[in-house]
């Protein structure tokens, strides 16, 4: 019996928050200006806007506020009160780094991932405990803008050492089958060369982070006709793809590094004939894409580390690779799914939205 692995996270269902007949209508409101106030910030404090000030001064219940990044203000609301030196009240606060209360201001400093980052101002009769607490809102939704600015960037590295990543040994292989085909059949041998030169472009294209599904079956049908060629015609292919599914964006080479996977550790090791296939049909909102060889399989143990990146070292692009891509896109339920055991084949499954606000080809 095969063993199924993912990483998936499955949430229980929220209990209700309030009470029947409860009503808590300055609470429910207090907490929506709190969750929008992460979007305000989505692009850090030095994209903060007036929208995020007024945020926070509704929060405060303060006279005006003002945002302070460590090269000056960057955003305010509402109108400061006359002779009051704000600037010097945040170098103050960025000396001492404590909250500090300079009548008719007060300032608290933003810490970001334990470094100071700005400075929160604001005239009123507040608390020094209320201005704390909502800086520390402010510093953690500027923490959380940090970590998917730097998810994005990692990303967009992954992307970047995938292309540098291509096999060696694939390389080498296509270059000698279709140097062996010369002289014995001149016209597959052109019809291989010019696989592998389309192969190779779409590999290094650099036209952006997405696809779509039929240009990455392109890539796969051309990759699986090469080794096709390197197998004397062992190897079976079958390709199934919904026409629905086709105009489908996702990351840019998932696909192909998966069968890479089943034709260099499944199928290779495999005496006699072998036989892969790539499915791909639509389930309600998801994309499902399925390619699964009849090689010689893996522990579900092994097939749980690699998804992990703790298995044997990848020497082209790993699944864990195109895992962590896919959950760094579309959240940690879309990763991987592998469905394998020993002499039974592996199974990898891909299940990812048909639509996503910022995945577009290009």
């Amino acid at each position: 019996m095969k063993g199924t692995w993912g990483r998936r996270l499955r949430g229980k269902s929220p209990g209700k928050l309030l009470g029947k007949g409860a009503e808590l209508p300055g609470t429910i409101a207090v907490l929506r200006e709190a969750r929008l106030l992460g979007g305000d910030l989505r692009d850090g404090l030095r994209g903060a806007g007036p929208v995020a000030a007024r945020r926070v001064r509704r929060l405060l219940g303060a006279d005006a506020v003002l945002l302070a990044g460590l090269d000056g203000p960057v955003a305010r609301h509402g109108t400061l009160p006359a002779g009051s030196d704000p600037q010097a009240l945040v170098a103050e606060v960025f000396e001492h780094g404590a909250a500090l209360r300079r009548p008719p201001l007060c300032a608290a400093p933003l810490i970001v991932a334990d470094d100071l980052a700005g400075c929160l101002v604001a005239a009123g009769d507040l608390g020094e405990e209320e201005l704390s607490e909502v800086a520390r809102l402010v510093a953690e939704r500027l923490d959380h803008a940090e970590l998917r600015t730097a998810r994005t960037r990692i990303a967009a590295a992954d992307l970047r050492t995938l292309r540098a990543q291509i096999s060696p040994h694939f390389l080498h292989n296509a270059l000698a089958v279709i140097a062996a085909h010369i002289r014995t059949d001149p016209g597959r041998a052109r019809g291989l060369l010019t696989d592998f030169a389309d192969y190779l472009r779409y590999s290094f294209s650099t036209k952006g982070d997405y696809a779509t599904v039929a240009a990455e079956l392109q890539a796969t049908q051309t990759y699986l006709e090469l080794q096709r060629a390197r197998f004397d015609d062992r190897l079976e292919i079958t390709v199934r793809m919904a026409p629905e599914i086709l105009p489908v964006a996702l990351p840019f080479l998932v696909v192909q590094p998966i069968v890479e996977n089943a034709v260099r550790h499944g199928l290779e090791r495999k005496a006699g004939r072998g036989h892969i296939s790539v499915s791909g049909f639509g389930e309600g909102p998801l994309c499902v894409i399925e390619i699964e060889d009849d090689g010689v399989g893996m522990e579900p143990d092994l097939a749980r580390a690699v998804l992990a990146g703790t298995g044997p070292p990848a020497k082209g692009v790993g699944l864990a690779n195109v895992d962590q891509r896919l959950r760094a896109v579309y959240g940690p339920e879309h990763g991987l799914l592998i469905e394998t055991a020993p002499d039974s084949g592996t199974k990898v499954i891909i299940r990812v939205p048909r639509f996503m606000r910022g995945v577009v080809s290009q």
